[in-house]
């Protein structure tokens, strides 16, 4: 099994007490490579020292939407200077949360903007953050142009008509946990419609724990859960499932 986690938080402190035994679990669980995403002040340099340990784990550099208010300047500075590294393979994750009322939607719009301007500059695939923001979304990814370097939408939770709109900018959707659960009908009917070629499946570790562990901290090992409830969705096999979403997130990420 050839499995890619292509997002999640292994620097979080839910996993300070064994951090080095859940990485060993996911390699025994099939999991060859992990996009670890650093998404503010604190996050950013722990994901570098991430990717810097194993040779399996990549990183993402960017400023999540409910810190946006925090961002200074000489921050965006910061991330493009990283962006060098090679390990670095995307930046994100940015994008829009209009659930949590942690940063004011202009300045989160600002800092989205800001971020998406640069990875045009550095030609560098986004990945975005949305949470009850998708007009807004879609909107700022057309005004910047953000078709022209592409990304993903990360444990995506919108509509068709949503997903269908980010597709035609040449983004590739990503599905979690969410997709397990038996009351999440919207994820699964999207899933059910998005190509293979533009599929990509995630953890978002600790949180979105896959069924029958929900509501127990989630880890990179559980992609297996989202790959197999993927695969069942979309009338494949999960070997088949697995080698598809692998390869699309090689390339998305451009990885060797």
């Amino acid at each position: 099994m050839d499995l890619f986690d292509t997002h999640t938080h292994l620097d979080a402190p839910q996993f300070d007490e064994d951090r080095e035994e859940v990485i060993a679990r996911a390699v025994e669980s099939g999991v060859t490579r992990m996009i670890n995403i650093g998404f503010n002040r604190e996050t950013i340099p722990s994901t570098m020292k991430l990717a810097e340990t194993y040779d399996f784990i990549y990183a993402a550099v960017g400023w999540h939407p409910q810190d946006a208010i925090t961002m200074q300047e000489g921050d965006l500075e910061w991330i493009a200077s990283l962006c060098s590294h090679k390990k670095v393979v995307a930046i994100g994750e940015i994008g829009l949360d209009y659930y949590w009322d942690t940063s004011p939607k202009d300045v989160q719009q600002r800092v989205l903007r800001n971020q998406i301007g640069l990875a045009r500059e550095l030609n560098m695939p986004i990945v975005i953050h949305n949470r009850d923001a998708h007009e807004d979304i879609v909107r700022i990814l057309r005004e910047e142009k953000a078709g022209e370097i592409g990304g993903v939408m990360h444990s995506f939770s919108g509509s068709w008509e949503t997903a269908k709109m980010v597709l035609d900018m040449g983004f590739h959707l990503s599905f979690g946990g969410p997709i397990t659960f038996k009351n999440a009908k919207q994820p699964k009917e999207v899933l059910a419609q998005v190509p293979l070629d533009r599929l990509l499946i995630e953890t978002d570790a600790p949180y979105l724990t896959p069924h029958p562990f929900r509501g127990k901290r989630n880890e990179s090992a559980y992609v297996r859960l989202v790959a197999e409830a993927a695969a069942q969705i979309k009338g494949i096999t999960v070997e088949e499932l697995v080698s598809i979403t692998t390869q699309n997130g090689l390339e998305r990420f451009d990885i060797q």
